[in-house]
């Protein structure tokens, strides 16, 4: 019953081991962190390998469907009149929560490895890393919305100072721009929660709750509160409900990030050191995606239901522009930041299609993305390594000089830009197939939009290609002459037992994708099921 706050919370055991150790045992601290991700892997494929399903274990709505979980009273406070004041430390899983979270701690695992090559103020570096991995698996397990802020809010600080004092030239800029993009969103994500907080009473005690599980119940509200599905209250001249869906939205638009709130991907990617560019990748933009789902359409569904087309719209342009922002790039860690945000893209076109195999695609997206993405950001950060440079016209020939290398980045790129038989394959193959699905069942998105997101598809194998041609193949020609061509060596021991597992899980999920829609099949069914029963009931 206590697995998932073990699970959470002994980052912080390992991180507090770190902060008291002298300074002259630094050499030890990447191996605690290590050790630390291990065991959460560890304890996390056991919750996998005993996570049940069945129509008795959907989760989504129902409380008591939950698996692995725990609640204990945290803030109680005796307000008078008006009642008391009790917020829940309330943690539990689902099927939309339980394949983030072993992508999670696999991606964790990789950023650890990553993490080696950090060379000053290693206590700091760990001990924030350490925070930041018991905030990014509190955010996954968090039923009650007060906790999840907290989480949520929880990662902006370690990642604030990780990407500002270990990254690169313009290192300052990019945390203070990330900063104030996520502290943006969060801060009227902050007045909605309050709003619910205010409109829902726990049916059994008769108090105001943060329970999110109770938020997805219409009869939960107070006729006449602001967010009382039948009260018609209005904020600016809109419907108070549809207020609150925006801005919760924008709060994780600014995650995933969907365009135009993406401006600060680029330049934090860019920025950040190797280890945290994969942590933003691999699991910061699955946060964005994870909240739409669990919070904005779990919560708001009708407004889901009615501006899905929006949604739809915003999905196409982030996978467009993406695509053709990241055909346009030099740096090699950019092209990757703007591939990111084109994958994400299609993640938002499965959500708008309100289908089962849209929604499916769109977790099998988050899962395979989480993966490829830290092996790109991997393999980008080995070229740094060496010779501080990621300019792709930098380079030719590295097949030659790099043939081991060379391999993986083949490995990435081919899965990246979707070949059947790994994992991209699955998730936008589905994505794609319920938005096409859509105007059968329906009628949400129309047929261009699953049209022109095949498309994404197409400029996704131009820009990988064109970039594996210009830097791989032909005669060696370096920038840096003979001195790069004796610093870059090809993979050593700890790059490939980091680069082979990834490789393997992009082969294994995209031959054996019911390893995700297995655990998750129930949920989104109970999902698409809740969604359109709601819709119809409220729009009615």
């Amino acid at each position: 019953m206590h697995i998932l706050t073990i699970l959470i919370f002994i980052p912080i055991l390992f991180g507090v081991i770190i902060a008291l150790l002298p300074s002259e045992w630094r050499g030890t601290f990447k191996y605690i962190t290590l050790l630390a991700t291990l065991v959460q892997l560890g304890m996390s494929i056991y919750i996998y390998c005993n996570f049940k399903t069945g129509t008795a274990f959907t989760g989504i709505n129902y409380q008591d469907q939950f698996q692995f979980m725990q609640k204990l009273p945290w803030i109680n406070l005796d307000l008078g009149t008006i009642g008391k004041m009790q917020i829940d430390y309330f943690v539990g899983i689902d099927g939309l929560s339980i394949t983030l979270l072993i992508m999670t701690s696999f991606v964790l695992v990789i950023a650890a490895l990553a993490s080696w090559e950090i060379k000053s103020n290693l206590k700091g570096f760990f001990v924030l890393f350490l925070l930041l991995d018991m905030a990014v698996m509190g955010v996954f397990c968090s039923l009650d919305f007060f906790l999840f802020y907290v989480f949520y809010e929880l990662m902006l600080l370690p990642l604030y100072f990780l990407i500002g004092m270990w990254g690169g030239a313009r290192r300052e800029y990019a945390a203070i721009k990330f900063f104030l993009y996520t502290l943006f969103g969060s801060v009227f994500m902050l007045l909605v929660m309050i709003g619910l907080y205010l409109s829902v009473k726990d049916p059994v005690t008769g108090n105001h709750t943060f329970n999110m599980i109770q938020m997805m119940n219409p009869a939960n509200y107070d006729q006449g509160s602001v967010f009382s599905v039948l009260g018609h209250q209005t904020i600016f001249g809109m419907s108070a409900r549809s207020v609150g869906f925006v801005v919760l939205f924008i709060a994780f638009a600014i995650k995933v990030p969907v365009v135009p709130l993406h401006t600060w991907l680029p330049d934090a990617h860019v920025e950040a050191p190797t280890p945290v560019s994969i942590i933003l990748a691999g699991i910061l933009l699955k946060i964005g995606g994870y909240g739409i789902i669990r919070i904005c359409v779990g919560i708001f569904p009708e407004i889901a239901y009615a501006d899905a087309y929006w949604l739809g719209l915003l999905g196409v342009i982030s996978i467009l522009y993406g695509a053709l922002n990241a055909l346009a790039q030099n740096d090699l860690k950019r092209l990757i930041a703007y591939s990111s945000i084109s994958h994400m893209g299609f993640v938002l076109l499965g959500i708008a299609s309100q289908t089962n195999e849209g929604l499916s695609g769109a977790v099998m997206q988050m899962v395979s993305h989480g993966f490829l993405s830290t092996m790109l950001f991997f393999l980008a950060g080995v070229i740094y390594n060496r010779v501080h440079d990621r300019g792709i016209t930098h380079f030719r020939g590295l097949a030659t000089l790099m043939p081991k290398y060379t391999v993986f980045i083949m490995i990435a790129f081919f899965a990246s830009l979707g070949l059947p038989g790994f994992s991209a394959f699955i998730g936008e193959a589905f994505s794609l197939m319920g938005a096409f699905r859509s105007p059968l069942t329906n009628g949400l998105i129309p047929y261009w939009m699953a049209a022109c997101g095949s498309l994404g598809i197409l400029l996704g194998a131009v820009y990988f290609l064109w970039t594996l041609q210009r830097m791989f193949f032909g005669p060696v020609n370096l920038k840096g002459g003979s001195v790069w061509k004796i610093a870059l060596t090809d993979l050593n021991i700890r790059e490939k037992i980091t680069l082979v597992p990834l490789a393997v899980m992009v082969l294994v999920l995209g031959l054996m994708p019911s390893l995700v829609f297995d655990k998750i099949n129930d949920s989104i069914l109970g999902l698409t099921q809740f969604v359109q029963l709601m819709s119809k009931s409220i729009l009615r």
